[in-house]
């Protein structure tokens, strides 16, 4: 079995806490029992969710908007995975002096339109595990509100109408209209936060890789 390493995506969920002081979450010995299992039956536990699909298509026209809004020329998805002996992921975007993650949000109601500082403790994990890849210093969580692909405007239509009784083709025009967004203003579609390093939060993410290995060991055992 090779050694477990904690993808930068799962940090927030593994660094979850038990009640007992020093010990595991609940949260983080389910993702090690699952992992376990991919490891024995060589198979890729899938997760997949419509609004990780909206992510994955939009991605490259956010970067662009990204790329406009904050006058940086050129900005490409960087596809290499990095890892050291306890951590691996692959950011979204490098810069020369920071790391970008690109979360591209289901609706504008999952917008953090009024939060000041990073709405979502898992990011920030998230991205310290990046910086601790990749040595950079500085960070930025951006939040794009994109419109929506219609295929799934279509499907998400679709469904509302069978489970009310509605008219799909009379509905669709007003499911177009509200998950899409010509009508906001560009500054009004993202969303900045910046995040510094912080050394001791990432000697935390590799004390508890240290913790999972011990938990896994004693699985096997």
């Amino acid at each position: 079995m090779k050694k477990f390493k904690i993808r930068c995506s799962q940090i927030g969920d593994m660094m979850t806490d038990g009640k007992t002081k020093g010990s595991m979450g609940k949260t983080c010995e389910t993702y090690l029992k699952k992992w376990m299992l991919e490891q024995i039956y060589n198979r890729r536990i899938e997760i997949t969710s419509k609004y990780m699909e909206k992510g994955l298509i939009m991605e490259d026209e956010s970067i662009d908007f990204i790329a406009s809004m904050i006058n940086v020329s050129g900005l490409t998805k960087n596809e290499t995975n990095f890892e050291d002996d306890f951590v691996t992921g692959t950011p979204d975007l490098i810069l020369e002096d920071k790391i970008i993650d690109v979360k591209n949000v289901w609706s504008f109601a999952t917008f953090p339109y009024f939060d000041k500082t990073c709405p979502n403790s898992d990011y920030y994990w998230q991205l310290q595990g990046y910086m601790h890849l990749t040595g950079k210093t500085s960070a930025q969580l951006i939040y794009v509100l994109s419109d929506t692909p219609l295929h799934l405007i279509e499907k998400e239509c679709y469904w509302h109408c069978q489970k009310n009784g509605l008219t799909y083709d009379e509905e669709l025009p007003e499911w177009i209209a509200k998950m899409t967004y010509s009508d906001v203003l560009p500054d009004d579609k993202i969303r900045i936060f910046n995040i510094e390093r912080n050394d001791d939060d990432i000697q935390r993410i590799i004390d508890r890789v240290l913790a999972c290995r011990d938990f896994i060991n004693n699985l096997i055992l």
